[in-house]
This record gives C-alpha cells, sequence and structure tokens, in this order.
C-alpha cells in the first residue's frame, strides 16, 4: 500500500514544524546578511570625520553617508575582516567625479612614503580632475586660470600667508619649491596622457607609475628607468584627481602627498546621519548633551 505524505492532508508533527520555522528563521537571516552586505560594500558606506581637515563643512563627530554607486560598483578591495588584497572590478560608473564633489577614498600608498593601511580613508573635496591645471595664489584656488568658488562653510584656519619664495619641504612634488598657501601650476593626469621623463619630472611622475603595477627609478646619468629600461615618456592607464580639505590650513591633502587615482575612489559623501561631541562625559545625560540635532540629516554640498 502506498504511505500517503502530508502533501495529503496528514497533520505535521510539531518537531518538524519547528525545523520548518527554523530553516525559513535562517534564510531570511541569511538573506538578510547578504542583502546588508551587498548594500554596504557597493550602494551606501557609512563613515565617521575624525579629524577638523573638512571644517565647517564637515566636523569631528560627524557620521557620514556616501554613494559608493554613482563611480560605479566595485568589489570589495580586501576580504572582510583581513588586510587580504582582492582583485579589483569595477562596473561602468553614471558619472566620474566632479569639481566640488566631496570624495570618500582609500588612503593612497605613497602618502607619507608609508604603506597604505586598508582601513584608512580619506574625506576631502575633488578641486581637480584629469587634465585640469591647478595653482594656488595665496590660498585662492585657480583652476584652469579662473578662480573656484570658495565652499560657504569652509575656513582658512590661520591668519597668516605663505609667501611665495617660502619652499615647503613636505610639499608635492618635492623640490617643487611650492608651499601650501602659493601651489603650482601643476596638470593632474589623465587616462591616456604622454607625460615627458626626465630628472626633473621624476618625483612628479614616480608615485603614479609605480601605483599602475611598474618599478621607477633613477639612474647614475638621470636616466628614468621604468622596471630597469630607460624610457622618455609614459602613457597613463587611469584618470586621477586633486583633492583639499576645505579647513585649508589644516589639512593633509594633495598638496603634500599628489594625485588621487581613479581605482582608490570609493564614493561621493551625501549627508550627516549622525553627529555628536566628542569627549564630553560617558554618562546617559552627557550623551543626549552631546549630540547636535541641527546637524543630524544634514544634505552635504
Amino acid at each position: 500500500m502506498r504511505e500517503r505524505t502530508q502533501s495529503e492532508g496528514l497533520p505535521v508533527p510539531a518537531s518538524s514544524e519547528r525545523e520548518f520555522r527554523l530553516r525559513d528563521y535562517v534564510q531570511i537571516l541569511l538573506a538578510t546578511i547578504l542583502v546588508g552586505l551587498f548594500l554596504k560594500t557597493c550602494v551606501i558606506g557609512a563613515y565617521r570625520i575624525p579629524s577638523a581637515s573638512m571644517e565647517n563643512t564637515l566636523r569631528v563627530g560627524d557620521f557620514l553617508l556616501a554613494n559608493k554607486f554613482i563611480y560605479g560598483i566595485q568589489t570589495p578591495h580586501y576580504l572582510p575582516f583581513t588586510d587580504i588584497e582582492l582583485p579589483r572590478l569595477r562596473l561602468p560608473a553614471f558619472r566620474s567625479p566632479q569639481r566640488g564633489d566631496i570624495l570618500v577614498f582609500e588612503f593612497p600608498e605613497h602618502a607619507h612614503e608609508q604603506p597604505r593601511l586598508s582601513a584608512a580613508n580619506f574625506v576631502k573635496r575633488c578641486i581637480g580632475i584629469p587634465g585640469d591645471t591647478i595653482t594656488i595664489i595665496d590660498r585662492r584656488i585657480h583652476v584652469n586660470g579662473s578662480e573656484l568658488e570658495f565652499p560657504a562653510e569652509a575656513k582658512f584656519g590661520r591668519e597668516y600667508i605663505l609667501p611665495k619664495k617660502f619652499g615647503d619641504s613636505r610639499i608635492f612634488p618635492r623640490g617643487s619649491k611650492f608651499n601650501e598657501d602659493n601651489y603650482g601650476p601643476l596638470v593632474v593626469p589623465m587616462k591616456g596622457e604622454h607625460v615627458q621623463l626626465s630628472r626633473g619630472s621624476f618625483l612628479t611622475w614616480k608615485h603614479v607609475i609605480e601605483h599602475e603595477g611598474h618599478a621607477a627609478q633613477l639612474d647614475r646619468e638621470g636616466n628614468v628607468l621604468i622596471d630597469g629600461v630607460p624610457q622618455k615618456s609614459y602613457t597613463m592607464k587611469q584618470d586621477y584627481y586633486f583633492v583639499v580639505g576645505d579647513n585649508r590650513g589644516n589639512s593633509l591633502d594633495s598638496r603634500f602627498w599628489g594625485f588621487v587615482p581613479d581605482d582608490l575612489i570609493i564614493g561621493k559623501v551625501m549627508l550627516v546621519y549622525w553627529s555628536w561631541e566628542e569627549g564630553i562625559g560617558d554618562g546617559f545625560v552627557e550623551r543626549l548633551q552631546r549630540i547636535r540635532w541641527d546637524r543630524v540629516g544634514k544634505i552635504v554640498r
């Protein structure tokens, strides 16, 4: 005689029903986790402002949401919870970064001559796109000969201006005799551009060439070697950007360490979803008093 199945109307044992429920809950939980990971990795990112370099547009203690979708969905650069690098893939972007966008990007590996830290993300304003010529005259930024509008909530941070003849050894490119208040002119490299290589231009292009996967060095005669072969020119493989902090007198940015490669840009800052003063008591009342309600939900421009 053929056995009747549960679908033919026999009651389901309580233990089996619990197993089915547990399985459903697990499936829902896994689906939720996967959707959350996808959104966090590819669409929306959350970040915290730890320094004053973007004041007063962004303040220490602001928590931000950034649109990671607009510049093209990227695969994770690192295996979650590790420093293991993964192959990088990016889908076509809706648009590229524009002047005035506030960008979240990975700390470039050449900045301060330190290895890049996977957890170190910077937030700065883009002021130079590929092909732009950047000049700073008495703190005022000029792009392609025209002065950029000063952001509404930006500040210079200090009263005195470094004179044009005062060269700062910390400034990019090294040996340029620029300083943070009087800088350039400097051209932002773009994909497909051919740049001339020489002893004088070597420090401008060294880190770009190395980021694109080549070894770059000078020989004793002053010739530029790429992967050990003398070269007079180099062709860029990707676009680059020039960024500064809105707190112009207190920001470690492109003036000090150079260009941001396109493949290190994560997204565009959209809004402040939470904000509070840091380091003012840890009690419940103190925590409530620390919240900056006027900044919660603020659109960032």
